[in-house]
């Protein structure tokens, strides 16, 4: 059947608004357009806090995914409770293992304040009591009694030398025992003069003395020990009296923390286990320059912060790294070495999510080395741990740091195509656990009144929000219109609004070039021409080279075995139809339908699909009572980029049927469709771009009255033809004609009716079936002959 103009494409009407302008028009309140299976699904996966029911945002570019994800996760995001803030403290058991403490959010940033004044004074008020007159009276003291014990050792040593005829005399390397005479130190002629047995006597009393001296200088030495312990402890005992209040305060401040009161009574047993690391800070300028004593242990590394945050937090990583999401341990180069510590541990997205929502773009993650595996160990285990990626590949980690593991309770929110879905629903066994919401966005909407309402509400806000001129009514119609285009589709609007966006931003700019207060419909169609101009370059040198008949189509009268099939080209940014030139022969033989393209490995599995079916129609509608053998071939004249798809499928049966029973077929009438084995036309994509493609060759030739092109019926709901095809229809300088099965595009074809056409290629195929069997006959008889001579 032949379409009437007003079936080939849909208008918006502009007088259905009751307003003239989106200034009128209230900014869009909703999260997102005619995408209700999606916000149902979301909705429902954020509330739902089991583990596992992460969710997986699906759909193509420019379908709002990453805007929606956002904008929901952080509506609910204010309903949730503001997490933890996390610190990471020196652990001073172990300090290869740096402990990870939590607070209430904003508790953090003071503890940090807290911990940093506490060391200033520390470092005033020990210094300070070391210098009061009571702990130097208590230190006098207790020299003075080592002192006097020491005295009194070595005056008993004394007389016992003394009564032995010895004088101890101190020297750099101890005490020596010198010979008296008469009261007097006997000089070293003297000793030698001595008789023999004489010198023995003064060498044992000698060696008596040494011994005696010995255990003098144990007890001496023991006495030291003792005063070193004792000072060590009022030191301590006045440390712990000084800093005590101090820490008590703290303590008693973070007392619903446990840990952190634990790490507090670490921290001041360390410092007054250091005290004289702070009495040497006191000294200024006159310490000795090799003691430079650090407090960097008692620093705070305050990893995450939530003080200003309301409601759970909200993180989207643009560059998931795994250092990225898990976090990391930077290092600072000393000496020629790499070292770090506690305070160079660095949070990841993870980190800041806790508690919270990550967004993350799929194929971003799975880019990065590492950070696919690194982020569903966090799912699984419930705490983030961070390590060098170097431990993961077998090599050997540059840093003996482990800190502490966190435990994490986040929702992570994946955005990715449906085909990243699928692969990962099919090759990762963890995938459906760990992501079991799916929210699905469709690529169109219905095209009804609430929805063209919304559309124009988000035109509204997008307006606004850009400093862009408001649309009048025309233009918005002129978008909707666009919008049904884009979505081939009379009864659909597409959802893909970042396409939507770049012809109202052209457009904005043309009616400010124009001078004009509003975006008109002129200027919305003015962006979309400029749009296709600037992409089209590749269209116009075929159409440039169809004009000097270097691409061979024929617009006008007929060829047997010849038709013109419709295809799309797709170039990435812009696509576009172009006819081709399908021939078909026929000669005797048995290898059946043969197809160039797959021969040549130039035709995809599709396609190569759709050449059999048409065989197997071929064999159910003439080869009943007789055997199908023929040899046939079909070919894609001029192709050079090779073939997939099984729209032509119903062009290459017209074409083998004329070639089969030579009738004629016309050649100003161009088809695309697909066949079932019944002869049923199957409905195609890009119906729109393939008329407008034959329809631009047929101008170029000049428009006659009779060319047109042949569409499957089921496919009048996806015409959203340009205006031009449809004003040529409507003068009747082209046709449109919409077919249900085979024999119907026969008599626009051929001119003939069905039946007639199908009983001369039966009879065709019939005498080529008989010809074929006399000429076996006759091979046979022949053979016979040779073996009886």
């Amino acid at each position: 059947m032949e379409l009437s103009y007003e079936e080939l494409r849909v208008r918006c009407p502009s007088d259905i608004f009751d307003f003239e302008t989106t200034e009128e028009v209230k900014p869009l309140d909703k999260g997102i357009i005619g995408q209700d299976r999606v916000v149902k699904a979301a909705h429902f996966g954020l509330r739902v806090k089991s583990p596992g029911y992460n969710l997986f945002f699906v759909g193509l570019t420019g379908t709002g995914r990453t805007t929606y994800a956002r904008k929901i996760a952080h509506e609910v995001a204010l309903t949730d409770p503001t997490p933890y803030d996390w610190c990471y403290v020196y652990n001073f058991k172990n300090p290869s293992r740096p402990i990870a403490l939590f607070f209430p959010p904003g508790k953090g940033r003071e503890f940090v304040e807290d911990i940093r004044e506490l060391l200033e004074e520390l470092k005033v008020r020990i210094p300070k009591a070391f210098e009061g007159e009571e702990f130097e009276a208590k230190k006098r003291s207790v020299l003075k009694e080592l002192q006097e014990e020491v005295n009194r050792l070595m005056e008993a040593l004394n007389r016992e030398a003394e009564l032995l005829g010895f004088a101890l005399k101190r020297t750099p390397t101890g005490f020596i025992n010198v010979p008296l005479i008469d009261g007097r130190e006997m000089t070293q002629e003297e000793f030698n003069a001595l008789p023999p047995e004489k010198k023995k006597e003064l060498e044992a009393r000698s060696l008596e003395l040494h011994e005696r001296t010995m255990q003098v200088m144990k007890e001496v030495q023991k006495l030291e020990r003792e005063t070193r312990a004792k000072m060590k402890r009022l030191e301590r005992e006045l440390c712990v009296f000084v800093i005590g209040g101090l820490f008590k305060d703290l303590k008693e401040k973070y007392i619903d923390l446990p840990k952190v009161v634990a790490f507090l009574e670490d921290m001041m047993e360390d410092v007054v286990d250091h005290l004289h690391d702070f009495l040497a800070t006191a000294e200024g300028e006159e310490a000795p320059k090799k003691h430079h004593p650090s407090f960097d242990r008692y620093r705070v590394n305050l990893l995450v912060d939530n003080s200003r945050l309301q409601g759970a937090p909200v993180v989207f990583e643009s560059n998931p790294t795994y250092y990225n999401l898990v976090g990391k341990l930077e290092y600072e180069q000393r000496m020629g070495f790499l070292v770090t510590d506690f305070t160079k541990i660095k949070a990841g997205a993870i980190h800041r999510a806790n508690g919270g929502y990550l967004i993350l773009n799929v194929t971003d993650v799975l880019r990065n080395f590492g950070a696919w595996d690194a982020l569903k160990r966090v799912l699984k285990t419930g705490e983030i741990r961070i390590e060098n990626i170097a431990e993961h590949v077998g090599l050997i980690p540059m840093s003996g740091l482990v800190p502490e593991p966190i435990p994490v309770k986040v929702k992570v929110l994946l955005i990715g195509s449906p085909l990243i879905y699928h692969l990962l629903s099919i090759f990762d066994e963890d995938f459906k656990k760990l992501f079991k919401i799916k929210v699905d966005f469709d690529i169109d909407m219905e095209r009804n009144e609430e929805n063209v309402r919304d559309v124009c509400a988000f035109i509204s806000s997008y307006c606004r929000e850009e400093g862009l001129l408001h649309c009048d009514k025309t233009a918005l119609a002129a978008l909707i219109d666009y919008s049904s285009e884009l979505a081939e589709d009379q009864k659909k609007l597409t959802t893909r609004f970042s396409e939507i966006i770049p012809i109202l931003v052209e457009a904005d700019a043309w009616a400010r070039m124009d001078g004009s207060r509003y975006i008109t419909a002129t200027h919305v169609k003015r962006a979309i021409e400029e749009k296709n101009y600037r992409e089209n370059k590749y269209e116009e040198r075929l159409k440039e080279m169809f004009a000097r008949d270097q691409i061979i189509v024929e617009t006008d009268g007929k060829r047997v075995g010849q038709i013109n099939g419709l295809a799309i080209i797709n170039l990435g940014d812009y696509t576009f139809g172009k006819p081709s030139r399908i021939t078909a022969t026929v000669h005797l033989g048995q290898r059946g339908v043969v197809n160039i393209e797959r021969e040549s490995r130039m035709s995809g599995k599709i396609h190569d699909k759709g050449v059999m079916i048409l065989s197997n129609y071929m064999a159910s509608r003439y080869a009943k009572d007789f055997s199908l053998t023929l040899s046939a071939s079909i070919c894609f004249e001029q192709l050079y980029e090779g073939v997939e798809g099984d729209s032509a499928s119903a062009a290459e049966l017209y074409a083998l049927l004329s070639a089969i029973s030579e009738i004629p077929l016309r050649q100003d009438i161009a088809i695309t469709g697909s066949v079932d084995q019944k002869g049923n036309i199957q409905p195609i994509g890009g119906v729109n771009k393939k008329i407008a493609g034959f329809f631009d060759f047929c101008k170029i030739r000049g428009l006659t009255g009779k060319q047109g092109v042949i569409i499957p019926y089921r496919n009048k709901e996806n015409l959203m033809l340009r205006e031009d095809i449809v004003e040529a229809v409507k003068r009747g300088e082209f046709h449109i004609y919409a077919i249900k099965t085979i024999d119907e595009g026969i008599e626009i074809l051929t001119g003939l009716k069905p039946e007639d056409f199908h009983r001369e290629v039966e009879r065709k195929l019939k005498e080529m079936a008989e010809v074929l069997k006399e000429w076996g006959r006759r091979k046979d008889e022949k053979n016979e002959r040779k073996e009886e001579e």
